[in-house]
């Protein structure tokens, strides 16, 4: 029977490993932006998965260590040069790195984490490496294909909410799922069980994500640590948007039309008249609908997984807070 670590423990390692591994190279510009932004903090949601994963199977989790740290470097390499897209001001409430720093810095800072990434994620067993840098390179090029999915919504006037729903899991949701699926692979988990968990993963990310969307509005900014309303701001198609333009008729219908074609990225006006038509039409509403739904589905993939409940509790309790967030 292997003993099941705690979240608060397995958060501890993560944020541990992290400020024990600083990177000192020379030139230090182009690590120094690493660093500041590995030091930001966040939840460490996808390397806490994958440690999660692997305990499952295993109670040696330290050899899914560096493994889990590879997927965090990963993640805020994504997050570093999707900061310089976005013309972000704030990451967590501090300043981004292309605003700390300059552009050149953030995408050349961006390129050297990805190389960390990947030599982190080597570091395991022989006998699983192809099966694991496979699932690396799949999630990681499925983050690219999202961004830029996400990028082309902004030059289209109608999104489906499929198509939506499809960038979501791409830009977001596969690397929950590839990180949980990696964890099971080290603990020793059979591949009908690390299916189900990437399973479980990508619906967890696709309700994560829309969980985010709703924050976005009518989260308290001083939880959130981005900017409340900046979705509204930018445009950016999300489930309550697209929503809002299917179900929105007549005089509100040309209400939202003019307000998206507002660009006046610094209007309180415009993020509080588009709340409105949000509100009376009950999409915040939907979309916790729509995240359920999502939440369900992961669930319902990590039932079957076929280890006893209690190794699955922790996992269960972690999505389940995930979904209540306030921040």
């Amino acid at each position: 029977m292997n003993s099941m670590r705690s979240l608060t423990e397995l958060q501890q390692i993560i944020r541990q490993t992290i400020v024990e591994k600083q990177y000192t190279g020379h030139p230090k510009e182009l690590y120094e932006p690493i660093n500041y932004l590995m030091g930001l903090g966040g939840k460490r949601i996808r390397p806490v998965l994958l440690l999660m994963a692997c305990n499952i199977f295993s109670d040696d989790i330290r050899k899914a260590i560096n493994p889990a740290l590879a997927i965090e470097v990963f993640h805020n390499f994504t997050l570093m040069h999707d900061d310089i897209m976005d013309n972000a001001p704030l990451r967590r409430n501090k300043p981004t790195v292309h605003e700390k720093w300059n552009r050149n810095a953030g995408i050349l800072s961006g390129d050297a984490m990805l190389v960390e990434a990947y030599k982190l994620i080597m570091q395991v067993e022989p006998e699983i490496l192809k099966q694991v840098l496979n699932i690396f390179n799949k999630t990681a090029i499925g983050v690219c294909e999202g961004q830029q999915i996400d990028m082309n919504f902004e030059n289209i006037n109608h999104v489906e909410i499929s198509e939506y729903i499809n960038m979501i899991r791409l830009k977001t949701a596969v690397l929950l799922g590839g990180a949980l699926e990696i964890g099971a692979l080290i603990g020793g988990s059979n591949e009908a069980d690390g299916d189900l968990l990437h399973e479980f993963g990508v619906n967890l990310g696709i309700a994560f994500q829309l969980k985010d969307d709703i924050l976005d509005i009518y989260g308290d900014p001083k939880k959130f640590g981005k900017q409340v309303g900046g979705d509204i701001l930018s445009n950016k198609k999300t489930f309550m948007l697209i929503k809002a333009q299917e179900l929105a008729k007549d005089a509100m219908a040309s209400s939202l039309n003019a307000w998206i074609s507002n660009h006046d990225q610094h209007s309180i006006e415009k993020i509080d008249a588009v709340t409105a038509i949000y509100d009376s039409l009950e999409v915040r509403k939907l979309a916790e609908l729509e995240m359920t739904g999502f939440a369900k589905k992961a669930l319902h993939a990590l039932d079957q997984v076929s280890v006893e409940t209690s190794k699955k509790e922790s996992l269960q309790s972690f999505a389940k807070q995930l979904l209540v967030r306030e921040s």
